[in-house]
């Protein structure tokens, strides 16, 4: 159920009401904006209009009430039971990708190498910031072609593969905190690590965008490069089926899926959840799996493997909301 909304001053607990410029969707099924297709009810979704349309819906909503900041959905699972509070879509709307020039303020370039700067906000699909990086001969950002998710929640989690990681290519990164105040930051205010990123002083704030410092180089080879990767990650990923990804970070010095696989584990299921046969990192939707499957699922891998091996697994993926 889609509504235009202007929040009342019971919402923002007293004085002027702000007209929000977004949608409100109320008891929206969330199995249509995770990639899982799987998951119950959010009680609010809003779809802001534009930046400043969502820095004042942040300040609307009471300290009380839990956001919940969504790109594409692509590594999250939202329980059966649904979540509550407001969650908040920003694929399709934070969408502003563009060369700059800026340099006040930021880590000086290497003085060997030709660079760039990439601006990209948090809506903006990781493919397609590689692909806008090789369209203006800039080069160091294909693998982003490999990463299913905006630039948003790569940032968050430090994304990476093939030997790649975003905060290698950051320089710095533009939040929005609880307060609806923008912040500009640079990567020495953070603790970054593999799959890792925390705010040394932490206080919560979401990641609405991102400057890159890319080098100058053959664009056309770097086409090339995205090519081949997305040709492998279609080769050895079960694309064809509902999924969110790696769903566990690898060991150190091993891989989550060789744990997996040596468990006996590929093909194993619960209800149409299933541990895809081609890659024992992923948990596929056969059809009709439920949240509630998937995170069974989740963790009777997490169990088995720790019993067999001794590694406890760490998840990548997120799981909100309430059981049913």
């Amino acid at each position: 159920m889609r509504h235009d909304y202007r929040m009342s001053e019971m919402d923002l607990g007293g004085g002027a009401a702000p007209v929000l410029r977004g949608q409100f969707l109320y008891n929206e099924p969330m199995k249509k904006h995770v990639s899982w297709r799987a998951g119950g009810a959010a009680q609010r979704v809003y779809i802001p209009a534009d930046l400043e349309d969502l820095t004042w819906l942040v300040r609307s909503v009471p300290a009380q009430q839990d956001i919940h900041m969504v790109g594409l959905g692509s590594n999250l699972l939202v329980r059966d039971g649904g979540v509550t509070g407001v969650v908040i879509l920003l694929h399709g709307v934070l969408t502003r990708l563009a060369i700059e020039g800026r340099t006040q303020g930021l880590p000086p370039a290497p003085a060997d190498i030709d660079t760039a700067l990439v601006y990209a906000q948090a809506g903006v699909a990781s493919p397609k910031l590689a692909r806008f990086a090789a369209t203006h001969n800039l080069v160091g950002g294909e693998f982003w072609a490999g990463i299913p998710g905006t630039v948003g929640g790569a940032i968050a989690m430090n994304a990476g593969c093939y030997g790649s990681e975003t905060w290698d290519r950051l320089v710095q990164v533009q939040t929005l905190d609880r307060q609806g105040q923008i912040n500009e930051r640079l990567p020495h205010e953070y603790v970054t690590g593999y799959r890792h990123v925390a705010l040394k002083q932490a206080q919560q704030e979401w990641f609405i965008g991102g400057w890159f410092r890319l080098a100058c180089g053959d664009g056309t080879a770097s086409r090339e490069v995205i090519k081949d990767l997305l040709k492998k990650r279609i080769a050895s990923q079960p694309l064809k089926l509902p999924n969110a990804g790696s769903v566990f970070r690898n060991p150190p010095g091993d891989f989550a899926a060789r744990l997996i696989e040596r468990c006996g584990l590929k093909g194993f299921r619960i209800g149409d959840a299933q541990v895809s046969e081609k890659h024992a990192n992923f948990i596929v939707n056969l059809g009709k799996a439920t949240a509630t499957d998937i995170e069974r699922l989740i963790e009777h891998v997490e169990g088995s493997v720790e019993a067999r091996t001794n590694v406890r697994l760490i998840r990548e993926v997120r799981i909100i909301g309430e059981r049913q």
